[in-house]
Formats: C-alpha cells, sequence, structure tokens
C-alpha cells in the first residue's frame, strides 16, 4: 500500500500515468463477485482505467463478515490480470466524497464515470443529503454509467444527460455478494458466482 501525498485515497495498486477518463467502483465488496468484475470490464470500453474502490466506512451498511485486509486481498487477487485496474480504499463512502478524493489524486482532474447497478443508482440518486438537489449540484463533477439489476435504470430528466448505461450480461447483473454468503452459509454451489482466481480466499474467509 501506499499514500499519494496527502489525500485521502490510499492505493493498493495503480495504474501508471494520469488517465483522462477514469472509471469508478465502490462497492463494499462482501465478497467481491463476477458481477462487480463485469461491471469493471465493462467500463473499460469508456474509461481509460478503472478504480475498484473499497471504503473504510459506509453510509448505508455496517462492516460485517469479511475484514478490510480480507476484502482489499480479494480484491487484489482477483484484479490482478488486468493491467487497466487500480485498487484503493477511501475515507469517505459516499460517491462526492469518492469523487473528491479522485480528483485530490489524479491530476489533471480526469472524467469521472462511477460505475453502478440500477438498485445502487435509484439509491444513491434519492439519498437525504440533507439539501434539496444536492445531488444535481454532485453530479455535476462525475457521471453515472449504470448497468441493468433487475430492469434498466430511468434517471430524471434534470440528469438524464450525466447518466448512461453500461452493457453488461443482464445474467451477471443479478448475481449478489448476499446471495453468495447465504449460499455459503446454506452449502449449496457458490463457486461460479465468484472469480475463479478468488473461490479458495472466499472459501477460507467465510466457509
Amino acid at each position: 500500500m501506499y499514500y499519494n501525498g496527502n489525500v485521502s485515497l490510499a492505493f493498493f495498486r495503480r495504474v501508471p500515468g494520469c488517465p483522462q477518463s477514469l472509471g469508478v467502483l465502490p462497492a463494499a465488496f462482501n465478497p467481491l463477485t463476477r458481477a462487480h468484475l463485469a461491471l469493471a470490464e465493462a467500463a473499460l470500453a469508456t474509461a481509460e482505467e478503472v478504480l475498484l474502490v473499497l471504503p473504510r466506512e459506509f453510509p448505508h451498511k455496517p462492516y460485517e463478515g469479511a475484514t478490510f485486509d480480507q476484502r482489499i486481498h480479494m480484491l487484489l487477487a482477483a484484479t490482478q490480470a488486468e493491467p487497466r485496474f487500480s485498487v484503493a480504499a477511501s475515507a469517505g463512502g459516499l460517491f462526492a466524497e469518492i469523487a473528491e478524493e479522485c480528483f485530490e489524486a489524479y491530476y489533471p482532474e480526469p472524467r469521472l464515470l462511477f460505475l453502478c447497478g440500477r438498485d445502487a443508482a435509484e439509491r444513491i440518486v434519492n439519498w437525504d443529503y440533507g439539501t434539496p438537489d444536492a445531488f444535481r449540484h454532485m453530479i455535476a463533477r462525475f457521471e453515472l454509467l449504470v448497468a441493468p439489476r433487475g430492469g434498466c435504470y430511468e434517471p430524471p430528466p434534470g440528469i438524464r444527460h450525466r447518466v448512461t448505461s453500461l452493457d453488461v450480461a443482464e445474467d451477471v447483473t443479478v448475481i449478489s455478494a448476499s446471495d453468495v454468503r447465504e449460499r455459503i452459509r446454506k452449502g449449496v454451489p457458490w463457486e461460479h458466482l465468484v472469480p475463479a482466481a478468488i473461490v479458495p480466499l472466499v472459501r477460507d474467509i467465510y466457509g
């Protein structure tokens, strides 16, 4: 791990250089799934680099299951074969907070493209940020690449120009980390839902 000056992002792997466009995938990765990896791989058609971000704190869920270090270990193992993937931890958990950390870490400031599924997009756009139109001001700093997940996302008219559909196979986007954990708990097959590179890690951490 290394820190880039005084910025809040802590990089565990970083692509050399400064991209003009940066895909950002923040998630809990509890565990990392084939859906996470599919989003990141699909974003490489638009972004020069994809940064997978593990927040140290989450705005909507507690830290349960795998530890922070175990999740970073899974991220590094699953992404090592793709030279355009970076892995970092953020101090903040909201997209707006992570965006500011990215702008501090990358110079000149790249075009930021946050990756998420339909359900996450609806939660992020409709989150109570404390002031009216707060998200409209935030999304002026970044864009959303949204994958279908139980249907396609229909953004509100005011932000539609900042939202693009991400082309990911539907059979991948239905995968969830909670389903993996539940399958492990029940003793039914789960290995096909996570990247092959981390199957032994997932078995050791959650088994």
